[in-house]
């Protein structure tokens, strides 16, 4: 029996009767100017009242959002807590001395531990702190597959030009060249780790398209790539006795007498306690603000994504960019309400489903770029009124995924989407003959921390922040205003496996001074003289559930 309310009936009929003339028409291609049209009318970025300038710091003037801005301009949560009230952080006698400290237990952070390993650091002089279990982190609810131009009709300059189009030509085009041309050599590593590829019979890997890339590149392990991604990378780091440190996340950098960054202060999440970490070199992968519920979305994001690097690193004199462009993910699970927001990988629509409205109408060419295909969506269910309204008031359009068996024939959503299949299989709802109804999703913080090629966080002037590096969402640059399907795994293993290599060299002949937290002072005074009254306080480590708040 089907999951879906009596009230849907008409409309999945009404899809069901258009697939036969839907199998030879697919909405074209839209023009630049017909894009940017849609951007600007539909999508949440462009709404001006939703963003304001940050009054303080090296970012002073840049806008972005307003759930942003209040954990950039809060007090310090080290401050509050312990400062103020006369709690000695013990500065003199860390209870960690490494040579390189990794904050952040996703794919990133495993990626920089392995290569600070692989690059003659020794395992007891490495430590990975993670907010909560080693591998608790978006690397693991990634889907869709991670992209490398490794074909002969492809190649790194035609992925280079597929990103640099899906950020709008915002990326920084550095740090795009060496994502794609490291790209063929990182699935290379993947593989040889233990990452278990699709593979056709004889061998050769199964590659299908993303949105708003022009070669099939996409490699993947049926819909659950990220999760078999860090499945291998946690064996790796576990395999090599590197220590970590769970629950434990960053709640301020340390620097030193000279003013460059000299490890952390954790917090133990389940005795309270601070721990002081002296690091030689200190590497940022927390991760995105996806849990800021940004202008009421639902999110994909994980339990942890709160913006915690940004936020530590920019108390410390870090520059940030395009921390205006969020993105969402056009197609989250609108129902069943339980799974609201959870992600509906892209590799549906690469598959062959279509993007239809409530009566059965293809609206928008599926392989878009997101930030396109999601204004679309909202086009649909506001300006056009041709959504599908759940008993809550939410609105959804159909993702008609029985149209991938039609076209491709039986048995392909079992292989290829196996995750899809049970997630929703377990409500009722059989995607292989219902349709899912999905709406955006708050995705990706496709800005951040800038940093150099060398994965060094950048300071006023774009001079390099002493012994601090980061790698993956945290960052802002590689892909612009919006980014294209795929990279996000292929950022974290690029410029972690970077940000490793280039700690370990810094930590090999770095000498760190005395500890301090005189930044931390400097920040509340910098509030002070902004005319920041506040009684908010970050990093915000774990999100707050228990008021009342309006999803979209």
């Amino acid at each position: 029996m089907s999951g879906y309310p009596p009230e849907f009936r008409e409309s999945i009929k009404r899809v069901e009767e258009t697939r036969e003339e839907r199998l030879s028409y697919t909405p074209p291609r839209m023009s630049d100017e017909e894009k940017e049209k849609l951007l600007h009318k539909f999508h949440p970025d462009y709404k001006k009242e939703a963003k304001r300038p940050i009054k303080v710091g090296a970012s002073k003037g840049e806008y972005a959002p307003h759930e942003v801005v209040n954990l950039i301009e809060a007090h310090s949560y080290l401050y509050v807590n312990a400062l103020s009230k006369g709690i000695e952080i013990d500065l003199e006698d860390p209870d960690y001395d490494v040579d390189v400290l990794v904050i952040g237990g996703g794919g990133g952070g495993a990626t920089a531990t392995l290569w600070a390993l692989y690059s003659g650091i020794p395992r007891d002089r490495i430590l990975l702190a993670t907010k909560l279990r080693f591998g608790d982190a978006n690397t693991k609810m990634a889907q869709g597959g991670i992209q490398a131009a490794d074909r002969e009709y492809d190649s790194p300059v035609i992925h280079f030009l597929d990103v640099m189009r899906g950020g709008h030509y915002t990326n920084n085009p550095e740090l795009v060249k060496i994502l794609v041309t490291n790209a063929p050599f990182i699935i290379k590593w993947l593989e040889e780790l233990g990452v278990m590829f699709d593979k056709d019979p004889d061998g050769t890997m199964v590659e299908v398209p993303g949105g708003g890339t022009s070669r099939y590149r996409l490699h993947s392990a049926g819909d659950y790539t990220g999760l078999e991604i860090m499945r291998t990378l946690m064996d790796e780091v576990w395999n090599r006795d590197i220590p970590i440190l769970e629950f434990s996340p960053a709640v301020e950098l340390l620097t030193d007498d000279e003013g460059n960054v000299a490890g952390a202060v954790l917090m133990n999440l389940e005795t309270g306690r601070y721990l002081v970490v002296r690091a030689k070199s200190t590497i940022l992968t927390t991760g995105g603000f996806g849990r800021l519920h940004i202008q009421g979305f639902q999110t994909t994001n994980h339990y942890g994504a709160t913006m915690d690097g940004v936020v530590l690193a920019y108390r410390v004199g870090a520059q940030i960019r395009d921390l205006d462009s969020v993105q969402y993910h056009p197609t989250g699970a609108a129902f069943p309400l339980q799974i609201a927001g959870q992600l509906v990988t892209e590799k549906v629509r690469s598959l062959g489903a279509q993007l239809v409205n409530t009566d059965g109408e293809a609206f928008v060419y599926p392989l878009e770029p997101r930030d396109v295909v999601a204004a679309a969506i909202i086009r649909e269910c506001e300006e056009r009124k041709k959504g599908v309204i759940t008993h809550v008031g939410t609105c959804g359009v159909w993702l008609d995924s029985p149209m991938i068996e039609i076209i491709k024939g039986e048995g392909t959503i079992e292989r290829y989407l196996p995750a899809m299949l049970r997630q929703f299989m377990r409500f009722g709802i059989d995607i292989r003959k219902e349709p899912i109804l999905v709406y955006p999703t708050l995705h990706y913080q496709n800005g951040g921390i800038k940093i150099g090629t060398n994965a060094q966080v950048l300071g006023d002037g774009e001079k390099p922040i002493g012994n601090l590096f980061a790698a993956g969402e945290v960052t802002g640059g590689v892909h612009g205003k919006n980014r294209l399907m795929g990279n996000s795994l292929l950022e974290i293993t690029v410029f972690g496996r970077i940000a490793g290599i280039n700690a370990a060299k810094n930590a090999k002949h770095n000498h760190v001074g005395k500890l301090t937290l005189k930044h931390v002072y400097k920040w509340e005074e910098m509030l002070k003289q902004a005319g920041i009254e506040t009684d908010r306080v970050s990093p915000m480590i774990l999100p707050d559930y228990r008021g009342d708040i309006k999803y979209r």
